[in-house]
């Protein structure tokens, strides 16, 4: 039998952007950026074996017998998209809220009117498991058709126990049946639910009774809390997240949406990330970089609140590791598309193609830890994702109206 009989050869391809060799953190010029003219790209058994030329890689497949995949049209290819913060597991619509929001409406205006995050509470309480598991299967159809090759997913309209794990198992079961890669987060502590007068009592009420249940389940490794006014505060959410740490999640945090409270937790206990940061000034920056926490900036929450943006820019220019995501949720980033979203941040925070790409692939690796994915190279997972264009340089330009042609998870078209 011939050792390389699973190995295939893919290309030629215009342009490879390998990501290999970028700074982890700070700013990057494109001049920084890998890019392989007429590429190839060997994979199997779901890792990426080679890259290089194409027509020296051809010689070599030939003569030990790999399989060819040929691409006949100019294209580019990059590594799978990574989108490190979403809420994709949810029921039910908040059209009503945007409305209301555009109309004029506040936040609480809206609450107290039978809308906000309870409002996808109760309908997410009202699913059964297989209801979950159908609207988050769509979700992830369309995610993986735009590129998006993992994603991580909270849970967080349950908040009971025996919601959040319905949300936690839904998220599971699509995971195993999906090529999809979907990193499931514990954000039971998304706000305090009616049931609870007191924050800190459903707070323990969490780590007393679901985290050991999440833990023996293996339904999550990662757990969030929203530190927020409207939430859970400075104190807290310390408190609880230490105790976290003592049960062995690791940790990310919403932090400074809207008040600057949350970069300094994150920084305090070791987060792996903090995600929104619209609020971030100089002296969160500082705090975030020294701590060696991921900056995941999410236009999408700016754009459908009709706020500014995270200040990306001067986070970059701080030396802190930028990352892009979505924050797809029901209610305040119903759009979902990472390109586009970093696209426009792009523009807006006059980031660097190289700096852009690298916070949808590489630096969102980052923000989940996962140290496996992120880069075109050798044994790294062979997700890759092809544009229909012979410059890498469109793929923004066109702020995400060029959509992947072909898509690739472990190697396999799908």
């Amino acid at each position: 039998m011939n050792q390389h009989e699973n190995y295939t050869l893919i290309g030629p391809f215009s342009q490879i952007l390998t990501m290999a060799n970028l700074p982890e953190t700070g700013s990057i010029v494109d001049d920084e950026l890998e890019v392989l003219e007429d590429g190839g790209i060997v994979v199997s058994e779901g890792l990426i074996k080679l890259v290089g030329k194409y027509n020296i890689l051809l010689k070599v497949a030939n003569e030990e017998h790999y399989k060819i995949e040929k691409i006949e049209e100019p294209m580019v290819l990059l590594p799978g998209l990574i989108d490190a913060h979403t809420h994709i597991c949810f029921a039910g619509s908040r059209a009503n809220d945007y409305a209301m929001r555009v109309a004029g409406k506040s936040y609480l205006e809206i609450a107290r009117s039978g809308g906000g995050i309870l409002d996808s509470v109760r309908k997410t309480r009202e699913a059964t498991v297989i209801e979950l598991v159908d609207l988050l299967k769509k979700r992830s159809d369309r995610h993986l058709a735009e590129g998006i090759t993992t994603c991580e997913v909270k849970s967080g309209y349950g908040l009971t126990v025996e919601d959040e794990l319905k949300m936690l198992e839904a998220i599971k079961l699509v995971d195993k049946h999906h090529p999809l890669d979907l990193v499931p987060t514990c954000l039971a502590a998304h706000m305090r639910p009616p049931e609870f007068t007191d924050s800190k009592a459903y707070l323990k009420h969490i780590l007393d009774e679901l985290l050991p249940q999440v833990k023996e389940q293996n339904l999550a490794s990662r757990v969030d809390i929203f530190i927020e006014d409207t939430a859970f505060t400075e104190e807290e959410s310390m408190e609880y997240l230490l105790a976290v740490k003592e049960q062995g999640f690791e940790i990310t945090v919403h932090a400074d949406q809207f008040s600057t409270d949350g970069s300094r937790v994150a920084a305090e206990v070791g987060a792996v990330s903090a995600d929104h940061l619209e609020a971030s000034g100089e002296e969160e920056i500082a705090l975030l970089k020294k701590a060696g926490v991921v900056a995941t900036v999410l236009p999408g929450a700016s754009l459908g609140l009709g706020m500014h943006y995270a200040p990306a820019r001067k986070m970059l220019d701080g030396g802190l590791c930028v990352a892009i995501a979505t924050d797809w949720n029901p209610g305040s980033a119903p759009m979902g598309d990472l390109l586009l979203q970093a696209a426009l941040i792009g523009a807006a925070e006059k980031l660097t193609i190289a700096e852009t790409l690298a916070a949808i692939t590489t630096r969102a690796a980052r923000a989940l830890n996962m140290k496996d994915r992120g880069y075109l190279s050798k044994d790294r997972v062979a997700d890759f994702i092809a544009f229909p264009t012979d410059n890498y340089k469109e793929i923004l330009y066109f702020q995400g109206k060029l959509k992947p042609g072909i898509v690739w998870k472990r190697g396999k078209r799908v």
